[in-house]
């Protein structure tokens, strides 16, 4: 059983900044830190982005474009040996290369759903790139700073406490040891020969520290309700037994450091400007929608954001 009556709270590990996963993740997927115990690479020799890494059929194939391979495939060969995997994609690219001919020989270009298809991928790769140059790649500093600091004080303060418990399967031997600890028990001792909790064996039944949300709502208000110094005078009951609780001592809660959530922050500032400009581009722009009710499901959704 352990702590598993703890719950799991994403709210208590940092700051609360969201994310639209739709629009911008593939953008954030990109943005990732370099592994601080890796050792430093050795400073990599400057590639010609135009230089012929292959001909085929008389067409050239460039650094550039085999970067380019790399990167859109790099899912598909993450399992290769990385000495393997530039090869994989050159191989890919003339495999992709060679097949695109024989689809505009055959004609298949000129398909009506292909050019349909064809037209949505580049608008879609236009609103990356616009999304990247016009929004990710101006967030500064200054504005990532102030969007924690802003986070910070509209986060009303939160007191966390540390407590002990001992954890029995009755009501009855709940009971029990809380008469021994009316009768001057000490609370530790007890912990470590009565509590069920497998962790608590050995340490007094400490918690170490913990704020609202964290436990079992039973658990979270019996304890929250304690002064310091102080243990449950009625056994608590949750799904995983009855507790006896103590608390040791109280504190405001800091908030996280700015280093353990920019990351977030940065992403709030590109949430909040992507939406500023697409609020102002779709203003500008002269959408019409025929079907009434699928007008009114769009202009919900839209309003919803």
């Amino acid at each position: 059983m352990s702590l598993s009556f703890r719950r799991a709270s994403l709210a208590s590990l940092g700051l609360a900044f969201g994310l639209s996963a739709l629009c911008l993740s593939p953008l954030m997927a990109q943005e990732t830190k370099p592994d601080a115990a890796a050792p430093a690479a050795a400073p990599a020799k400057p590639v010609d982005p135009n230089a012929v890494v292959a001909t085929i059929n008389g067409e050239k194939l460039t650094e550039a474009d085999l970067q380019l391979a790399e990167g859109e495939l790099s899912q598909q060969f993450a399992q290769l040996p990385p000495d393997q995997r530039r090869a994989a994609a050159l191989s890919a690219a003339i495999e992709i290369r060679v097949m695109a001919k024989k689809a505009v020989d055959a004609g298949l270009d000129k398909d009506a759903d292909f050019q349909r298809r064809m037209a949505f991928l580049q608008a879609r790769a236009l609103h990356g790139e616009v999304v990247e140059k016009e929004v990710v790649d101006k967030v500064t500093d200054a504005e990532v700073r102030a969007r924690y600091d802003q986070e910070i004080a509209n986060t009303p303060p939160v007191n966390e406490v540390h407590a002990r418990h001992i954890l029995v399967k009755t009501k009855e031997e709940a009971e029990a040891i809380i008469k021994q600890l009316d009768g001057g028990a000490d609370f530790q001792k007890l912990a470590n020969e009565h509590t069920n909790d497998p962790s608590g064996k050995t340490n007094g039944g400490d918690l170490g520290w913990f704020g609202p949300g964290q436990m079992v709502p039973e658990f979270d208000k019996a304890a929250l309700a304690l002064d310091v110094g102080k243990y449950t005078k009625e056994p608590v009951q949750t799904q995983f037994g009855w507790h006896v609780i103590k608390l040791e001592d109280k504190r405001a809660k800091q908030p996280p450091a700015f280093d353990d959530v920019k990351d977030q922050a940065k992403q709030a500032v590109i949430r909040d400007k992507y939406f500023a400009m697409v609020k102002d581009l779709r203003g500008a722009a002269k959408v019409e929608i025929p079907d009434e009710k699928l007008k009114k499901d769009v202009d919900a959704l839209e309003g919803s954001k």
